[in-house]
């Protein structure tokens, strides 16, 4: 996973003796040239290294979107089946949206794709994304944004449950079709890689080969994760949250390093917000202005109000456009983008927010609300503001039945844990560790540590 590996068997040889072992590998595998790479390469290096103890699953994933595609799904499976590695084929059930078709083929490809890693017992997934890959990701998002992009993260957590890893993120497309030329194997190639409507392919025509990508790529990660480190000190020292819903950062911590302060607000705006991505530099740019600001008051973005007081700042989710959730028994399901709730009882019930109704909020998991007027958690000897606070309760879960308060029996059978939008579907290891300190913060379970022993040679 480092730029320095970017020789295709290299890559993979360091990646092998990287994992925790024993190890099950599930790959990732379309019949492209760059996951038939990946494939043939892990397959040669396990077998020539049976001290590491490591094993291969495979699962292709059919969106159904084209004609053909079950008949190349089939193709995949037989190259699987001819080098012993037990293999599955996901297919993408149900109507497909109109728009956003690339997106929601991607959440739909992870999901199934977590799903076959749970049926073989897999400890991780590994795709085929390649070094051009990211350069075309790093090229689109550079037209977005004048900030340094990470590009592709070389590791990321999905759905809290399986890591996915990207073995060969470092060497290129041409380098690894040269090596399947050499075994005689072929690909397909999919039409719709070829498909201008597509801004990805578009980019791909304009790109041009940049030497010093590499260690641009490099140094932006060590940035982040610095980044990431920094931000959870900060955590410890600078914030405080009441009742799992309402934020506190001491007024000292909006004196910290700008870049760390915008890195924390950020994310801390899409948590409390429910939304998956942070921010946009516009809108941070005005966030910043106003807590740095000599005045005191509030302004809403994202979904979050920032209220600004002597005490510090207080973020609470805004009580408006907050939709209802249904749930079925024994369904499961994300509230306003903030909640996981899972309905364990033997009726359909309704979570709601707070604001407008006379339902007595819940409890959240691992949270226990404080009393109005008490004195400060943070120690600083000042009644609770009440107005912060009546803001925050206004936005917390409700549950019901039929708009019928659900009996003290009933709520216990309905779980709701803090859920982090912007990082519970989809972590890179770059926030990690900050997201790590949150879920602390928060009462809530911890992620799932990455399943090996070192990076790029570093033990962790």
């Amino acid at each position: 996973m480092s730029p320095d590996a970017a020789s295709r068997q290299l890559a993979i040889v360091q990646f092998l003796t990287s994992l925790q072992s024993p190890a099950r590998i599930l790959v990732a595998i379309s019949g492209g040239s760059d996951s038939t790479g990946l494939l043939l390469l892990l397959d040669e290096a396990v077998k020539a290294a049976p001290h590491l103890k490591i094993s291969l699953c495979a699962a292709t994933v059919d969106h159904a979107l084209r004609a053909g595609s079950a008949d190349e799904a089939r193709e995949v499976a037989a190259l699987c089946a001819s080098l012993g590695i037990p293999r599955s084929i996901m297919t993408w059930q149900g109507d497909k949206p109109k728009t956003g078709i690339m997106a929601a083929a991607r959440e739909a490809r992870y999901g199934l794709l977590a799903t076959a890693a749970s049926d073989f017992k897999a400890d991780l997934i590994v795709t085929g994304h390649t070094f051009d890959d990211q350069r075309e990701t790093l090229q689109m998002r550079g037209m977005r944004t004048e900030q340094v992009s990470t590009g592709i993260a070389d590791a990321v957590l999905f759905d809290r449950s399986f890591w996915i890893l990207r073995p060969l993120l470092f060497s290129t497309r041409a380098d690894i079709r040269a090596f399947l030329k050499e075994r005689g194997v072929p690909w397909i190639d999919d039409p719709s890689n070829e498909d201008t409507k597509y801004e990805r392919v578009r980019m791909r025509r304009q790109l041009s080969a940049d030497a010093g990508m590499e260690k641009d790529i490099g140094a932006a990660w060590e940035e982040r994760l610095a980044l990431s480190s920094r931000g959870a000190e900060w955590l410890d020292r600078h914030f405080r949250l009441h009742g799992g819903l309402l934020g506190q950062v001491m007024p000292d911590g909006l004196r910290q390093d700008r870049a760390v302060l915008d890195y924390v607000l950020a994310r801390l705006a899409a948590i409390f917000g429910g939304q998956p991505f942070a921010p946009g530099r516009a809108r941070m740019e005005r966030i910043l202005a106003f807590v740095t600001g000599s005045g005191l008051g509030r302004m809403t973005a994202g979904r979050v109000v920032f209220d600004l007081r002597r005490d510090g700042l207080y973020l609470a989710r805004e009580s408006r456009g907050i939709l209802p959730l249904v749930l079925q028994p024994g369904e499961a399901g994300v509230w306003d983008g903030r909640f996981g709730a899972v309905n364990r009882s033997g009726t359909t019930i309704g979570v709601e927010a707070q604001a407008g109704h006379s339902l007595i909020p819940v409890l959240v998991t691992g949270i226990q609300p404080p009393r109005v007027g008490a004195v400060n958690e943070g120690g600083l000897g000042r009644d609770f503001p009440k107005g912060a606070w009546r803001r925050a309760i206004a936005s917390a879960p409700a549950l019901s039945a039929e708009g019928t308060p659900l009996s003290e029996e009933s709520a216990r059978m309905v779980e709701l844990t803090p859920y982090f939008a912007p990082f519970d579907r989809f972590l890179t290891r770059f926030d990690f560790i900050f997201a790590n300190r949150l879920s602390a913060v928060f009462a809530t379970a911890p992620y799932a540590r990455l399943p090996l022993r070192s990076i790029d040679g570093k033990t962790i």
